[in-house]
């Protein structure tokens, strides 16, 4: 046997076959640019002047620069979050589940409802502002309609970021959810229809618990989208208040050059989606443990 093939002999005894190089490329840009940053920030945020917990007692004890409520940004992030997540994936339910049959001019209303996600957080933010803001054409119609005597407060405050993050997650969450909806054998539906359950029930026992899993799925990762918002909070909310949401705290501490308090803001972020999504799937498999969609044959 040559060397060549020796060598060869000794990879597949080993396991290592043709199909697994072509993975080291991804691991490798893993590692370098995901695993190793990872590392680096968490150890970062155990390197306080006061210790290597001083970091994170500066977040819980609100002493961090600027700021005096740290520990409440998390509920406020939270709050948004959620929300955000629950409308995106509400209205998107529907409309999925809507399109996926034959619906007329089917592409041309799909491609519509994803125009937002190609517009970008600032080109929305300033379209709000000056549609929404005080002085914006909505305040300036209803005023001189006489419907309203004040303008109307909806930017610079909660309601502006979430709407701000409906506008812009909505089509995500509806492209996922299509994806999902079409998946759905159905033949299943039809069979219950002729055994007389009415649309109601069809939706409630049939498509629902099959579409279960992908909607845990996409409020999993419209939470993640939502959950990391940092320029709808600056731009059309309120950063030094009702908005002050963790990114931006952990901005303002990098700004600062105050790394390991940033990295302890940001390490926070991360355990907190963590525990939210794990809750999210454990809530699922409690609810539902059937096939995760009822395909098509």
């Amino acid at each position: 046997m040559t060397l060549t093939g020796a060598s060869r002999a000794w990879a597949r005894r080993h396991g290592l076959t043709p199909m697994l190089w072509l993975v080291a490329p991804g691991v490798v840009f893993m590692l370098v640019f995901f695993v190793y940053p990872l590392c680096y920030g968490v150890g970062l945020s155990f390197q306080g002047e006061g210790g290597p917990l001083s970091a994170y007692a500066d977040f819980f004890t609100n002493g961090f620069v600027n700021n005096g409520r740290s520990r409440e940004s998390i509920l406020v992030t939270l709050r948004l979050a959620f929300a955000a997540s629950l409308i995106n994936v509400g209205l998107a339910l529907p409309l999925a589940y809507r399109m996926r049959g034959a619906v007329r001019a089917k592409r041309a209303l799909i491609a519509v409802v994803l125009v937002p996600m190609t517009l970008g957080t600032v080109f929305v933010a300033a379209a709000m502002n000056e549609f929404l803001g005080r002085a914006g054409w909505l305040n300036r119609v209803l005023l001189a309609a006489g419907v309203i005597d004040q303008p109307l407060q909806l930017v610079g405050n909660f309601t502006g970021v979430l709407l701000s993050l409906v506008f812009t997650g909505l089509p995500f969450a509806f492209l996922l959810m299509v994806g999902y909806a079409s998946g759905i054998d159905p033949t299943l539906e039809q069979a219950a229809a002729v055994l007389g359950a009415s649309p109601a029930r069809r939706f409630l026992h049939i498509a629902l618990p099959l579409l279960l899993p992908g909607l845990t799925i996409t409020f999993c990762l419209a939470f993640i989208l939502a959950f990391g918002v940092f320029p709808s909070a600056t731009l059309v909310g309120n950063d030094a208040g009702p908005t002050r949401v963790l990114s931006k705290i952990a901005y303002t501490e990098y700004s600062y050059g105050h790394y390991s308090t940033a990295s302890a803001a940001a390490v926070i972020m991360a355990v907190v989606q963590l525990a939210v999504l794990g809750l999210v799937l454990a809530a699922r498999g409690l609810l539902y443990k059937g096939p995760s969609t009822g395909g098509k044959g």
